[in-house]
């Protein structure tokens, strides 16, 4: 008995040893899931995937292209490029081009630059509505807004979508009061005669009132070739502000039109419209990069009928300010006396 007790330890030991044994062949064979993730992650330290290095290299990419757009700087305006915008005036307005006159006895109360021929974007659209306004076409007739009005110039939206029908009436009202450029492109395209019929009969029409300083090129303002000068653009807002209708397109504050399953509203692009201390008969805004931002107004201050011009002004909201600098130094200065002031002109 004494005998058997070590043999029967011995056989115990050695079956304790295979069954760690087997169990250790086991475990290299199928590691455990803590082990398994903690070898992916070391493998993915080590070494990161091709997606992983393209995700990071496109985020990279992607962060520098936003920080390149965001650091361009804002093209230069022509007047900007001719160094208008180097000269001082009395009033610091911010347009490098002014010109105020007496619109009864045609006096002139502040100049600045007026004989420089610049860009005039959207203020191309009053000689659009004289056009068609004087040329006595049916207001009610419908027009269809097509991929031929689009802007490929600047690549500016509309809410006018490519098939919206409206009368030639509402065309009008938002080319002048809102700027409306496919409303303004397609009363051009829809003229009897068509676009080329039409930018003639502009030109010709500029020609007659002596407008010589000036060209267009297409009825939008678009183009940086359409040009004028502010003695020329005096002349037009003079003339324009006899015809009842441009007056009433040009100054209304707002219209809702319905465009397809919806009613939009449009709003008068000149704030000022909606000011009571302004008195507005007709006015026009504009702006592309190269026009910078231009405003022409006919308006009651002191007592007198004004036509103001302002061209190139650098800062969204400065052709606003110019013209409030403007119409506090004509009621401080007008009553009883007339001071012309001529920079640069």
């Amino acid at each position: 008995m004494h005998d058997r007790a070590p043999i029967e330890v011995s056989k115990t030991l050695n079956q304790l040893l295979q069954v760690v044994a087997i169990a250790a062949f086991v475990a290299a064979l199928f590691p455990s899931a803590a082990d398994a993730a903690q070898r992916k992650t070391v493998v993915v330290k080590k070494q990161p995937s091709v997606s992983a290095k393209r995700v990071a290299r496109t985020f990279t990419v992607t962060k520098q292209r936003r920080v390149l757009v965001r650091a361009a700087p804002p093209r230069p305006s022509f007047g900007q490029l001719a160094g208008l915008h180097g000269m001082q005036d009395q009033l610091d307005l911010k347009s490098s081009v002014a010109l105020v006159i007496d619109q009864d006895t045609r006096e002139v109360l502040f100049s600045k630059n007026d004989s420089a021929v610049l860009p005039i974007a959207s203020l191309t659209k009053l000689m659009t509505g004289m056009v068609i306004s004087e040329a006595k076409l049916p207001m009610d007739e419908i027009i269809t807004i097509t991929q031929d009005d689009v802007d490929t110039e600047k690549g500016s939206s509309s809410r006018l979508k490519v098939g919206t029908q409206l009368t030639r009436g509402e065309a009008l009202h938002l080319a002048l009061m809102s700027s409306e450029n496919r409303a303004a492109h397609a009363l051009g395209r829809t003229f009897p005669g068509g676009m080329q019929t039409f930018v003639t009969l502009m030109n010709s029409r500029a020609g007659l009132l002596g407008m010589n300083d000036t060209r267009y090129v297409e009825p939008t303002g678009l183009s940086s070739r359409n040009q004028s000068s502010a003695k020329d653009l005096a002349t037009l807002v003079s003339k324009a502000y006899n015809d009842p209708v441009l007056r009433e397109f040009s100054t209304s504050p707002g219209y809702q039109m319905a465009v397809g399953n919806r009613t939009v509203q449009y709003n008068n692009t000149n704030r000022l419209i909606k000011n009571p201390d302004w008195e507005i008969g007709l006015q026009k805004t504009g702006y592309i990069s190269e026009a910078g931002q231009c405003l022409v107004m006919q308006a009651k201050v002191a007592g007198r009928k004004l036509i103001m011009v302002f061209l190139d002004s650098a800062g969204k909201l400065s052709r606003i300010g110019d013209a409030e600098r403007v119409r506090r130094w004509v009621e401080t200065n007008m009553p009883g006396n007339t001071v012309i002031r001529q920079v640069n002109s």
